[in-house]
């Protein structure tokens, strides 16, 4: 009886993709390449010896994965696979379990009896979203014209040099993919591409005509990949549901619709037939058969939404097709009838009440635990008026007021003159975040609050943040003290600590609503109203205060902290609080 663990930011134990002995990742790139490399040592010394042999007790990370692989030989990437059936606890990120396409691979062999842990589960709903939701650009469709003309070059290539593997691979496609018997086609084959669709929608019939061979489905792609380049050059924003896309598909393009829900698996068994390895070269196409595979085969819980551009930049061109599963529970659902015992908990983890609706479950057992604190080092406070009085909010009427700004500013001013260590500033978005220290430089407030401390921001580039961050962390620990501008939704946010003299006050500019106007969130609104009978108010100030809490979580890991809230006027928002 192991116990599974879904870890929400947890780096994957299967996962590192490491290879070689111990080389990591450049050895498999190097046997990926080509450059006259035969087979990977590592994997064939771990085939021969230790396919059953169990790794000694102990907690193991990935690094000491690589160099326990190292030590024997052995590939550490499959080790950490083989492991899991023996593994008392595993430790893995969500997609693991929640997208069908890593799960097939990695979790198959987990036992019903495993206990599920999904922690930090916050924002699992979104997490079970992305999983099933995928966007087609420009770029998409350019690299999969590509794609499907470098296929098209090598089944031209595999026919005069092998044509019976073709032949072969025809017959096992009029027997049926999913119907296929174990071991018919080598586990590194089966491989190179895992279903997008839930184990339960897995088609278990034969591929349709009209696709089986080579040459004819990759026809069906180059049409589908130009009606898709044709719906990109539309100048209007449009939404519809799969049933009314496929319709349209149908109609323009004379396809069976039935093929689109095998079009993913139809291209795995080509690229496995071709053997293709270098599997990242083919993303692009990979995207569109995922498209069509969900699109045939959902017919409810999502939308498809065509934008011409994004409506917060209307002058710059920039199509998109989404593909938005707009319903969490479809792909959690496949956990929750898997295995008997689930666990979804967070320090952040309200309110409650919303989550079993959202994920389609019956909770057994419901707990809400208070903080338990020795002393009273805690000093919540709701900022609604600057020192002269004047009302301050984030209202998106109210945002370029200047007066507005200046108090805004004026009050981490005194803060930071008075708050010793680091401050942790929470913005509702990128843009806000921008505008407000732009105006605060104007005003010469942000050079009152740099003779107090330092300021680090974080921008929408992984390398400058983490940058910021070592930097805001060296102020701290050398008595400098700094202040540190996030953003409420952004990568810091979701997970780094800020805890002892990192974060002595958290400052929460607003309360972070999603963008409202986004066509995606109101599809997913109407879609909630109808189904769930959810109301859009309601959604958007659970979500809302998630999030406001996952921030001050950010800061609240000690003893000794302060804690300020700049807006939190609307009365619904402050009840739940």
């Amino acid at each position: 009886g192991g116990a599974s663990g879904g870890g929400g930011g947890g780096a994957g134990g299967s996962g590192s993709g490491a290879g070689g002995g111990g080389g990591g990742a450049v050895g498999c790139k190097t046997i990926n390449s080509g450059n006259g490399v035969a087979l990977c040592s590592a994997f064939e010394n771990y085939e021969r010896e230790g396919a059953e042999v169990r790794v000694p007790p102990g907690v193991y990370s990935l690094a000491d994965m690589r160099e326990y692989g190292k030590q024997k030989g052995w590939c550490p990437y499959f080790i950490a696979r083989h492991m899991l059936s023996y593994a008392n606890v595993v430790v893995y990120n969500y997609q693991y379990l929640l997208d069908p396409k890593v799960s097939g691979m990695v979790s198959r062999d987990l036992e019903k009896e495993c206990i599920v842990v999904f922690d930090e589960a916050h924002n699992i709903d979104n997490v079970c979203i992305e999983a099933l939701s995928v966007n087609i650009r420009q770029q998409t469709v350019d690299g999969a014209q590509r794609n499907v003309a470098r296929l098209a070059s090598q089944v031209e290539a595999t026919k005069s040099r092998d044509a019976q593997r073709l032949k072969d691979e025809y017959q096992k496609l009029v027997r049926g993919l999913a119907q296929q018997a174990p071991g018919s086609l080598p586990l590194q084959d089966a491989e190179v591409l895992s279903n997008p669709l839930l184990p339960a929608d897995i088609v278990r019939e034969s591929v349709p005509g009209n696709i089986r061979r080579a040459e004819h489905f990759l026809n069906f792609l180059k049409r589908l990949v130009e009606y898709l380049r044709e719906r990109l050059k539309s100048e209007v924003v449009e939404s519809e549901s799969p049933k009314a896309f496929v319709q349209a598909l149908q109609k323009r393009c004379v396809m069976d619709p039935r093929a689109l829900r095998f079009c993913y698996d139809r291209l795995g068994s080509l690229m496995s037939t071709l053997e293709i390895t270098d599997t990242e070269e083919y993303t692009h196409v990979q995207a569109i058969a995922d498209f069509a595979t969900l699109v045939g085969t959902y017919h409810q819980g999502f939308a498809i939404i065509f934008e011409p551009f994004d409506e917060r930049t209307p002058g710059l061109p920039d199509p998109v097709i989404q593909l938005s599963c707009l319903d969490a529970s479809l792909a959690i659902k496949s956990v929750f009838d898997r295995f008997q015992s689930v666990v979804i908990t967070s320090g952040t983890l309200s309110p409650i009440d919303l989550y079993p609706k959202l994920l389609g479950f019956t909770p057994v057992v419901a707990r809400s635990l208070t903080m338990s604190l020795t002393r009273d080092c805690l000093c919540p406070m709701v900022v609604t008026r600057g020192a002269d009085q004047m009302a301050i909010s984030t209202r998106f009427d109210l945002r370029t007021d200047p007066g507005v700004a200046r108090n805004y500013g004026k009050l981490l001013v005194e803060l930071s003159a008075t708050v010793p260590d680091g401050i942790v500033c929470f913005f509702v978005s990128y843009t806000y975040m921008e505008g407000i220290v732009s105006t605060w430089d104007d005003m010469g407030i942000l050079q009152e609050v740099m003779r107090n401390k330092l300021v680090f921001v974080e921008t929408q580039d992984v390398v400058e943040t983490s940058l910021a961050l070592e930097n805001y962390r060296r102020a701290c620990d050398c008595g400098r003290g700094a202040v540190f501008f996030s953003i409420a939704r952004g990568k810091v946010a979701e997970g780094i600590d800020f805890d002892r003299h990192y974060g002595r006050a958290v400052v929460m500019y607003g309360v972070p609503f999603q963008y409202t106007l986004s066509r995606i969130l109101r599809a997913r609104l109407e879609y909630l109203r109808d189904t769930f009978q959810i109301k859009e108010g309601d959604f958007l100030s659970f979500d809302a205060i998630r999030q406001a809490s996952q921030c001050l979580g950010r800061v609240i890991r000690s003893k000794r902290c302060v804690c300020v809230r700049a807006r939190a006027s609307s009365p619904r928002v402050r009840v739940r609080q």
